[in-house]
């Protein structure tokens, strides 16, 4: 047999407690505001009735996550001299704790006859078991098989049911009147998550937007009037989210309340947020939004590949208020679907987008493309002299745009020129554009990589990145060669 640590299964409570109603909640009117980092805003309005002078007031069911130096009592004619957050729950374990030094009563019940024995026992200590005192003998409370239960005689007195604020009040005059807590807390947040059906044939999406918020605090918060801000307020951190990959951002304005630079998405109704839950609210649905299906390859400068690689598929719509969502997106998940042949929707892949600002035009990379491929490949590499290096000045992509100097030179300078060439292969029935781009272009220290040539026109989308529109016949091919200049 074993020494037995102290357990709910085994430790629980005299049936005069166990058999106890759950208590409604002592919240009044609650409003909450969830932010997107694990914080949330707590408004409670409950009705006081005060004495002329110093009150104690106790404000049951608060978050059990809440940041206490964070309170503020709104309440007229009276203000606040001390608070106290009691956090020390009811539970078996914390009885057994503050029963030490105290005499509690064991009752153990025979299997066989069903007859009770009760004994009178002294608890010394709770340190990794509980250690008994029973007349003379010092004994370890032990799992023996039997159904044992510990009995009190009293409750102590500073074990709560549930998380409770103490607050001391000064009132200038009796009487009831309103009062509003608000206290920020842990534990509640929200994310955004959007299922797109895609209709390639009629080149549209359906979107439905879904909020789902998470409560991993042991309180409800009972018919709140709920706003989610999508937004992070400081908290001395640093850090900023990006924006997805190929997003380019809009610069529209939703038409939606603001909380500062954050947006608001109000609940359309009051919901009960359960202690540990999730629960979720859809609050965008949106049909027939133009999109359409790309193809897109990223290459690292001076990138090779010994085989061809796959294109990503990528799905572009937009979130302007003409031809789009119509709406600022928070972050989220978007979850892309396609019906198959039977009409049935397929799941084809997903990704993350940051908080997007309406009229931006949406990437959302789903996966990799079987039948599109990309083969970059280092053609050649070859220096070029000077006066080379003066004639492909006009091709220039970048400069550093500094104040003009004079440097004196004695050796010869040399340059280098890269040729690329990128093999896209197409095995799909109809043709394909592959959006495809050469990033690293910006790395070298001077910052003025040319390209002195190109057998498809391009497109500098920034210092660091070229952009080439290949368009690849249906089973076939087409290779793009392009050369670059640098210093080294």
């Amino acid at each position: 047999m074993r020494a037995l640590a102290v357990s709910v299964l085994l430790l629980a409570p005299g049936a005069a407690l166990a058999q106890t109603a759950p208590q409604p909640s002592a919240q009044g009117d609650v409003s909450v505001t969830i932010y997107n980092n694990d914080l949330a805003l707590i408004q409670d309005t409950r009705r006081l009735t005060l004495a002329n002078g110093v009150n104690r007031q106790e404000f049951p069911d608060v978050s059990d996550r809440i940041r206490p130096e964070t309170v503020r009592l709104s309440v007229d004619g009276a203000w606040i001299v001390e608070q106290n957050f009691d956090y020390d729950l009811l539970s078996p374990s914390a009885l057994i704790q503050k029963a030490v030094g105290q005499t509690i009563t064991l009752v153990r019940t025979n299997p066989a006859t069903g007859a009770e024995t009760r004994e009178r026992a002294r608890v010394l200590a709770t340190n990794g078991g509980v250690v008994l005192q029973i007349g003379n003998t010092i004994e370890v409370l032990r799992d023996d098989g039997l159904p044992v239960r510990v009995v009190y005689d009293s409750l102590p007195p500073n074990l709560r049911a549930r998380p409770t604020l103490s607050i001391s009040l000064d009132a200038s005059s009796g009487g009831a009147r309103p009062a509003t807590l608000s206290y920020l807390t842990t534990g509640l947040g929200w994310n955004a998550d959007y299922v797109a059906l895609f209709d390639e044939a009629k080149s549209t999406i359906d979107v439905q937007g879904w909020v789902t918020l998470r409560n991993d605090n042991n309180v409800a918060f009972t018919n709140a009037d709920t706003v989610l801000v999508a937004g992070a307020p400081g908290q001395g951190r640093g850090g900023n989210a990006g924006m997805a990959p190929g997003t380019l951002p809009g610069t529209e304005g939703a038409r939606r309340a603001r909380l500062g630079d954050f947006y608001l998405y109000p609940v359309g109704h009051r919901i009960t947020i359960a202690p540990n839950q999730q629960k979720q609210v859809s609050f965008l649905s949106v049909g027939g939004v133009p999109a359409k299906k790309l193809y897109q390859y990223r290459n690292d400068w001076y990138g090779s590949s010994s085989d061809p690689v796959s294109a990503a598929t990528v799905l572009s719509f937009s979130s302007s208020k003409d031809g789009g969502l119509g709406d600022a997106l928070p972050a989220g998940t978007v979850r892309v679907y396609i019906r198959d042949a039977k009409g049935q929707p397929q799941f084809i892949g997903e990704n993350r987008i940051d908080h997007t600002p309406m009229g931006s035009t949406l990437a959302i990379r789903t996966g990799e493309a079987f039948d599109v491929k990309v083969k970059p490949a280092v053609e050649k590499r070859e220096k070029i002299n000077s006066g080379e290096w003066e004639r492909t000045e006009k091709f220039r992509i970048s400069i550093d745009g500094g104040k003009p100097t004079t440097v004196e030179r004695e050796d010869e300078v040399t340059y280098w020129r890269t040729t690329m060439s990128y093999t896209v292969t197409n095995a799909r029935p109809e043709p394909v554009t592959v959006d495809l781009v050469q990033a690293g272009l910006d790395r070298t220290y001077w910052h003025d990589t040319r390209v002195s040539s190109e057998s498809i026109k391009g497109e500098q989308r920034s210092l660091d990145e070229r952009l080439w529109h290949v368009t690849v016949p249906a089973n076939g091919s087409t290779v793009l060669t392009v050369a670059f200049d640098t210093r080294y």
